[in-house]
């Protein structure tokens, strides 16, 4: 059952603590600086002076504008959308797809995986990265071969990318997947072995989980939960014996870290410069890893 707008919000357990207007299941510190409506971030808009709710916003009061001036806007500046888990679903299933075809023709693995070149030195390389296959940093980050890799990381895509995706909006958030996947693949083709291959969405999804440590951050919430699951997939990630590529984790965090925080700190004015620029100079630095080691391999 909704509550009706402008009705108590109280926390379970008589805590008295508040719970956002359209979202009674979730907990928020956050008030919207017009009616002051709790608000989560998934219901945040961002406006000069602290955040807004969706209804404010809509009916334009007090601005001067239009209602269709003021359309909702997520704390990045994002369109707020009726779906805020589209594009997540969309990459768990074109992740779930690549598996299935994967598991039916192992054959297709090979046109997948990332390695650096083949035939190793001192031939001159025809496949791989340096042979000019650059396609598969991106094909890689889609790619997973066991069971337990991409239920693992399925889960934590729906977890960590789904209230992401809800506070940055769409296209911030897709740039931000896809700029740290790349990040990491960069990293792992210029650390690792050429002839070694490699796989997975962790690079991406460690990215998210910078971008998401960056807005808990920026939103004065509790950190401890997520810096705890980061560290347990730290941990996993240099642990003896579990052959991971810590390169691509390491790669897709720092990116992520960098792009979340040019996201979530961009000043109003400049918003969109700022945070797409930034993309645009980590995907330059991603080139320049590439062209740096491919000169290295040939």
């Amino acid at each position: 059952m909704d509550q009706a707008p402008g009705s108590p919000q109280v926390g379970q357990g008589g805590q008295g603590v508040p719970t956002c207007y359209r979202h009674p299941d979730r907990e928020t510190g956050i008030r919207c600086t017009r009616c002051e409506r709790p608000i989560c971030p998934e219901c945040m808009v961002s406006a000069s002076v602290g955040f807004q709710c969706p209804d404010c916003v809509r009916s334009g009061s007090g601005t001067g504008h239009t209602p269709a001036a003021s359309r909702p806007r997520t704390v990045a500046g994002g369109a707020v959308s009726a779906d805020p888990r589209l594009f997540t679903k969309i990459l768990i299933g074109i992740n779930v797809a690549v598996f299935i075809a994967v598991s039916a023709d192992k054959s297709l693995l090979n046109h997948l995986v990332l390695f650096g070149a083949w035939p190793p030195a001192p031939f001159t390389p025809t496949q791989g990265v340096a042979g000019g296959q650059w396609y598969l940093l991106v094909t890689s980050m889609f790619t997973h071969q066991q069971v337990w890799h991409i239920a693992f990381n399925m889960l934590s895509l729906w977890w960590i990318g789904g209230p992401l995706e809800a506070a940055l909006g769409r296209a911030r958030y897709l740039s931000l997947y896809f700029v740290s996947g790349l990040a990491g693949s960069a990293l792992t083709y210029l650390l690792v072995d050429p002839t070694q291959g490699t796989v997975g969405a962790s690079g991406a999804i460690f990215g998210l989980f910078g971008a998401t440590a960056v807005l808990m951050r920026r939103l004065r919430y509790d950190m401890r939960p997520v810096l705890v699951l980061l560290a347990i997939n730290l941990a996993f990630t240099f642990g003896p014996g579990l052959n991971i590529a810590w390169q691509a984790h390491v790669g897709g965090l720092v990116a992520g870290v960098i792009t979340g925080y040019a996201m979530v700190h961009a000043p109003r004015e400049h918003r969109n410069l700022v945070q797409y620029g930034t993309c645009a100079l980590v995907l330059a630095v991603v080139v320049v890893l590439t062209v740096v080691r491919t000169a290295q391999l040939t």
